[in-house]
C-alpha cells in the first residue's frame, strides 16, 4: 500500500457519499509514442474548472438498459467487483457503459461496432444515437486501468473506475460536441510527456503513470489494478 500526497479538505465540508462513476481513455499506440485523447473542461465548472481529463462521469438509469456487443474481460469484473458492498455482473456492466456514454456526449465519438446493424431498441437520450448511427457499444475492447474514490469533504465525491480502449474502437462521430459553451471546451491527442505539461489533476496524473507502466508490461488484462482511496486519514494507493 503506498500513500499518495493530497489536498488537505475544507475542515467543515460536509461527508459526501461517492457516486459510482466511470471514465475513458482512448489511446492510439499506432505511433512509436502512444498518445491520449483528453479535454479541458469549462472554467465555469465547480469540479476541476479548467483541469484537462479523460471524458467520464457518474452512472445514468438508462445506462442499465443499454444493449451491447460482446462482454467484459473476466479480469476486469474481478476487480471491478472487488472492495464493493454489493458486487454484481450488471454494476460492472452499467460502469462500463457510463464510461462509452459520457465519452460520446462529451467528445462525439461512438465507440463500438457497425458490424451488427442498429440496436432494435434503446433507451432514451444519448443513446438514441448510437442506435441512430448504427453503432453497439462493445465492451470487449474496455480494459479496466485504476479505481479512485474523491477524498471525503469534497464538493462532489466520485467512486470513479478508469478505463482504456484502442482508438480503433471508434466507429463514428458527430461533429459540433466541443466548443466554449459545452462541457469540455477543447479536445487533444497527446504524448504522456505533453500530457503532463498540460493542468491536471493529481489523480489524472497517477493514472497517467499508471496507464505508461501498463502499455510497458504488455497493456494485457492480467495486470494488477490500481485502486486509490483514503484510509485514516491518508490517501494510499492499493491494488486490486
Amino acid at each position: 500500500m503506498t500513500q499518495v500526497e493530497t489536498t488537505p479538505p475544507p475542515a467543515k465540508a460536509p461527508v459526501l457519499r461517492p457516486a459510482d462513476a466511470a471514465t475513458l481513455i482512448i489511446l492510439d499506440r499506432k505511433a512509436k509514442k502512444p498518445k491520449v485523447l483528453m479535454g479541458k473542461r469549462h472554467a465555469g465548472h465547480k469540479f476541476m474548472p479548467g483541469k484537462y481529463v479523460f471524458p467520464g462521469g457518474r452512472i445514468e438509469a438508462e445506462d442499465r438498459a443499454m444493449p451491447v456487443a460482446g462482454a467484459l474481460h473476466p479480469r476486469a469484473e474481478q476487480a471491478l467487483m472487488a472492495r464493493v458492498t454489493k458486487p454484481s455482473l450488471q454494476r460492472c456492466r452499467t460502469l462500463a457503459l457510463a464510461a462509452i456514454r459520457e465519452t460520446f456526449e462529451e467528445t462525439g465519438l461512438l465507440l463500438g461496432s457497425k458490424d451488427y446493424g442498429s440496436p432494435e431498441s434503446t433507451p432514451k437520450g444519448a443513446w438514441e444515437s448510437f442506435g441512430e448511427h448504427g453503432v453497439f457499444p462493445d465492451l470487449e475492447g474496455l480494459q479496466l486501468i485504476g479505481r479512485a474514490i474523491t477524498p471525503p469533504r469534497q464538493i462532489k465525491r466520485f467512486d470513479t473506475r478508469f478505463f482504456a480502449i484502442d482508438r480503433s474502437a471508434v466507429a463514428d462521430q458527430v461533429d459540433g460536441v466541443v466548443g466554449p459553451d459545452s462541457e469540455l471546451v477543447d479536445l487533444v491527442w497527446v504524448s504522456f510527456a505533453e500530457a503532463r505539461d498540460l493542468d491536471l489533476h493529481h489523480i489524472t496524473d497517477a493514472v497517467l503513470t499508471d496507464l505508461e507502466s501498463r502499455i510497458a508490461s504488455g497493456f494485457i488484462h492480467e495486470l494488477p489494478v490500481p485502486f486509490y482511496h483514503q484510509v485514516r486519514g491518508r490517501f494510499v494507493r492499493e491494488l486490486l
